[in-house]
């Protein structure tokens, strides 16, 4: 009884390793380096959109993201859009991105709860003599099959047809349609178009690729060690 426990409790640490790593990819793709945005407004055509400079597009940028990370109480910007010094955003758009700084900072305490089970599996593995060397790589392993699994349809899905998915996703996470802006009225989404999402998402998918493929290559470590004992 007690193995399978362990066991269990390997698997469940993998999808919290494996939870905590998406969420991370996240903020590293969004937060490590807003050059990345630049590129992506050039690439879009955004300035022309908006009438604005760069520097102030950037600055607006900065200001949106930190608020998503919680802080602030009210997303207001005041800069020079075509020509005019004003707020940047408007009523629907300050009510929107409220509800998506809901999500972001969601994330952030999902992962901080992936954690918190990371800890608690390893002492109750270790508290109950387990082969951390066998148990703790191979639950990862079970749990990156399923994982990469769903990760590999849902970007799947997401080059054959992003649109379909990205509606999809709002539909699931949001119970209103104030989600829809049009581009004639809202500077936002001229600022964020559906290509630059699909940039992100790509961004995001391949770091968390890459931080999955570096875990499991870690969790094979264990086992050549010991064959290199063996055959010593």
């Amino acid at each position: 009884m007690i193995k399978k426990l362990h066991w269990v409790a390997g698997v469940v640490l993998g999808f919290a390793v494996i939870t905590a790593l998406l969420i991370t990819s996240f903020e590293i793709a969004m937060y490590l380096d807003y050059g990345v945005y630049q590129r992506e407004y050039e690439k879009h055509d955004v300035l022309d959109d908006l009438d604005m400079t760069m520097e102030d597009v950037m600055y607006v940028t900065r200001e949106m993201m930190e608020y998503l990370r919680g802080e602030g109480e009210t997303l207001s910007v005041i800069t020079t859009v075509e020509g005019k010094e004003q707020d940047f955003f408007n009523e629907q758009d300050r009510f929107h991105m409220g509800e998506v700084r809901g999500l972001f900072i969601g994330g952030l305490n999902i992962r901080l709860a992936a954690c918190v089970i990371i800890v608690l599996c390893i002492l109750f593995l270790w508290g109950t003599r387990a082969d951390l060397k066998n148990v703790i790589p191979r639950g990862y392993q079970i749990a990156l099959g399923v994982s990469g699994a769903l990760v590999l349809l849902l970007g799947a899905a997401c080059v054959i047809d992003f649109n379909t998915v990205f509606v999809q996703f709002h539909h699931i996470f949001f119970d209103n349609d104030l989600w829809i802006f049009d581009p004639a009225q809202d500077y936002m989404i001229r600022m964020l178009p559906e290509g630059l999402f699909f940039d992100m998402v790509i961004r995001i998918g391949l770091i968390f690729i890459g931080l999955l493929i570096l875990v499991l290559v870690l969790s094979f470590v264990p086992r050549v060690i010991e064959k290199r004992k063996k055959l010593a």
